[in-house]
């Protein structure tokens, strides 16, 4: 593709990136001699950087975000239109595209009743702690407050959302949090034989009572909630194992706690179903979501509840206090709603949650393929267009690989016009895991060239 910089002048942009733009999760002493990169378009599966490269992307706009892949013209249309007609209201009132997604999007999840809007993930999972918090105060006189997190899941960068996060090195230098937050041991695996659990039944199992312990350790009639993510994803794209939801559920509803599920990266088809939470049965209280709401055209978060949950907070109606008293300011923004709603309609017609499944398993096909050829890739995990593969130095020991080399995979793949992720400032000596995460449109000659450029990357800096 020709990538068009009239009128721009791509020197003078790259310069007043250099001088003025701040960068996420970058260390910007590297601008000082090398150039930022700059993406300037997107297309179908690929992006274009400001010198005219083309880059097959691998993780959808670099966070998991771009799920109906780039260029929808019908997605900016139906924002452009709503715009011209109405751009914002607050949340206090209504809209007619916020109403419309609303009921479109409760169709998709059977059992939940209410959506909430706010503008990202982070502000949608704070608003299902609020909810937690106000009905501790409603129901329990403020005592069933806490709120446990899983260690390695990732819930925002706020500090309250950093106060229910898992990974250690994201957490680090942000503190003192917010208390009441407690955490609970992971549910991964191969990393298993770390934790110490009990004998006697499958791992699983066993993940899931390390939390019931917790809930016991800290009382039961002090804890409101449980966050989890159904799939790990920062944290190194973690798959629960057998007998773990069903446990988590019993766990729950046996000590009267909220299910809060955190969707912000497996929502909205990732995993193969609209939502991740629906390939295991789980019937959640609190379900959160944001990147593939809208696919990255709009900025859109939902805090979607149960009636259950939402009745707590009409019971009273003389009480001035009863309601939830929270407003997200642009979650009153109209495009968002708008460009869901057409980002739901192309998911549907064209059929991408069934290739989501198809290609999902042909890809996790190819890494297996690689880790017959790489002894450094110890496993291979993941659900739909969301999979993983953990590098190690040795696959008895399970030593995890130096962050330094899989950077350097990360970066060869980027040299070859290939773009994927990896773990990054997640776990101390545990950034260690390639993440994959293209758009739900992808095929197999896209899945090809993506697994040829790993190929070739682990051959050159691991050997």
């Amino acid at each position: 593709m020709n990538v068009p910089f009239l009128p721009n002048n791509p020197e003078k942009i790259v310069e007043a990136d250099r001088a003025h733009v701040w960068h996420h999760l970058i260390q910007h002493k590297p601008f000082e001699t090398i150039d930022p990169r700059i993406i300037v378009e997107g297309k179908g599966i690929h992006v274009w950087d400001i010198k005219g490269k083309e880059h097959l992307d691998g993780v959808s706009g670099g966070v998991w975000t771009v799920n109906v892949g780039y260029g929808r013209e019908r997605i900016a249309d139906a924002v452009r239109d709503q715009l011209v007609k109405l751009n914002y209201f607050a949340g206090s009132a209504g809209s007619i595209p916020g109403a419309q997604f609303s009921e479109k999007l409760i169709e998709k999840m059977p059992g939940m009743s209410r959506v909430y809007f706010a503008n990202s993930g982070s502000e949608a999972n704070e608003k299902g702690f609020k909810m937690v918090r106000q009905i501790a105060h409603k129901r329990y006189g403020g005592k069933k407050h806490k709120i446990l997190y899983r260690e390695r899941d990732y819930h925002g960068t706020t500090i309250a959302t950093l106060s229910a996060g898992g990974q250690e090195e994201r957490n680090a230098q942000y503190g003192p949090f917010t208390p009441g937050f407690v955490p609970v041991p992971h549910c991964l695996e191969y990393r298993g034989a770390d934790q110490n659990l009990p004998d006697g039944e499958s791992y699983g199992i066993r993940a899931a009572r390390a939390i019931e312990e917790v809930i016991l350790r800290e009382g039961p009639d002090t804890v409101g909630a449980l966050c989890l993510e159904p799939i790990t994803a920062g944290g190194g794209v973690i798959t629960p194992p057998e007998g773990y939801w069903e446990t988590v559920q019993e766990i729950c509803k046996k000590y009267d706690i909220l299910l809060h599920i955190d969707e912000v990266v497996c929502g909205v088809g990732r995993t193969g179903t609209w939502f991740g939470y629906q390939n295991y049965d789980i019937k959640p209280d609190i379900v959160t979501m944001a990147k593939g709401v809208a696919s990255g055209y709009a900025a859109i978060s939902c805090c979607v509840t149960t009636e259950a949950v939402f009745d707590m907070f009409k019971d009273d109606a003389s009480d001035p206090m009863g309601y939830f008293r929270d407003i997200s300011t642009f979650g009153g923004c109209t495009a968002g709603p708008a460009a869901a709603l057409e980002n739901m309609a192309i998911i549907e017609e064209e059929g991408l949650l069934q290739n989501t499944v198809d290609m999902g398993a042909y890809f996790f096909g190819k890494l297996e393929e690689l880790a017959d050829k790489h002894t450094c890739i110890g496993d291979v995990r993941g659900k739909g267009l969301f999979l993983g593969a953990e590098l190690v130095k040795d696959r008895d020991t399970r030593e995890a690989l130096d962050e330094k080399m899989v950077q350097a995979v990360v970066g060869d793949c980027m040299a070859q016009g290939v773009i994927i992720g990896a773990t990054n400032r997640s776990l101390p000596g545990l950034n260690n895991t390639l993440c994959f995460s293209p758009a739900l449109i992808a095929n197999k000659d896209n899945l090809d060239h993506l697994a040829d450029a790993v190929d070739q990357a682990l051959t050159r800096v691991v050997g």
